[in-house]
């Protein structure tokens, strides 16, 4: 699977102990200094990750992550954002040649059915969004847009509903087809965060892509749910791999940042790198610390688990 490659800068040097072999310069906070090393992997924090260290400012917070070897943001809300934020996300952004990451697309149904039902409003309200969320795209050089189908329906047979699914993410890939865009499936896990969710597991995730059968659609592989719903996560990944197209980080339990939980993320990353895998990885995770001290814990644990 062919993905782009992203912009790759030099490294300073200085010991850094907690980073084992590392290398990396730090300034007086304790942070990296300026334009520091990037990463082996793509990994793209979002706004409010680094904020006591950052500031309240979108902008700021940007150009901190770009100040800590980060070449990637990812926003959900995106789409909530007005024009003139987004644009100058969007301007910072190119100044520094950072990527954009995935944004929400879809009005997600976290209580009742929606688009497994079948139901005309519910197919065509996603069409309108998704219509929507091709100019959001344009507008900050996104590629990949979130999409959630919803809460499973009681009423009906699963076969139905992953039917009624798969017409209606059809119908939005032909809106994206043609703009080079990609709707990327989230499955959600049920026992800590989202009960109800249709979309749980990678295999049927990769079932439904391959009957969508666009290159609009593809699989999110939210390595912290995953670990949850099913486990299994470097074989997964290689069996759904020609379906992935953008991961999402987060350990487990807790939700936080790798090496505060059980998934092994050094050979996870690791893998993947050797995968030739050169997306996006989105931090859609908390810090295990508070303030300063958490955010930085965030960014060591980052170059701990990336340095292979």
């Amino acid at each position: 699977m062919k993905r782009r490659s992203f912009f790759k800068l030099g490294a300073t040097a200085a010991a850094v102990p907690f980073l084992g072999n590392a290398v990396y310069a730090h300034d007086s906070s304790g942070f990296l200094s300026a334009n520091e090393k990037p990463f082996n992997l793509n990994y793209a924090p979002h706004f409010g990750l680094f904020k006591e260290s950052a500031g309240m400012d979108l902008i700021d917070q940007i150009q901190f992550m770009y100040d800590q070897g980060f070449r990637s943001l990812e926003d959900n809300e995106m789409g909530k954002r007005t024009v003139d934020e987004q644009e100058r996300i969007a301007r910072k952004m190119a100044a520094l040649q950072m990527d954009m990451g995935v944004f929400v697309a879809n009005t997600i149904t976290w209580n009742r059915p929606g688009l497994v039902t079948g139901e005309k409003e519910y197919t065509d309200n996603f069409v309108k969004e998704i219509r929507e969320s091709v100019e959001i795209a344009k507008r900050v050089n996104a590629k990949w847009m979130t999409v959630v189908p919803g809460h499973i329906d009681l009423s009906l047979e699963m076969g139905y509903q992953t039917a009624n699914l798969v017409e209606a993410l059809r119908r939005g890939c032909e809106v994206l087809e043609s703009h080079g865009l990609i709707i990327v499936l989230e499955p959600l896990n049920w026992w800590a965060n989202h009960a109800g969710q249709f979309l749980t597991k990678i295999p049927q995730a990769y079932e439904i892509c391959k009957a969508v059968n666009s290159p609009s659609c593809k699989i999110l592989f939210d390595i912290y749910h995953q670990q949850i719903s099913e486990g299994n996560i470097i074989p997964n990944i290689d069996k759904a791999w020609s379906e992935i197209a953008y991961f999402q980080i987060g350990d487990n339990p807790g939700r936080k940042e790798p090496t505060t939980g059980e998934i092994n993320y050094i050979n996870v990353f690791k893998h993947i790198h050797a995968k030739g895998y050169d997306g996006l990885l989105g931090m859609e995770h908390g810090q295990s610390l508070p303030g300063k001290q958490g955010e930085q814990r965030v960014i060591e644990a980052y170059r701990k688990t990336d340095n292979f």
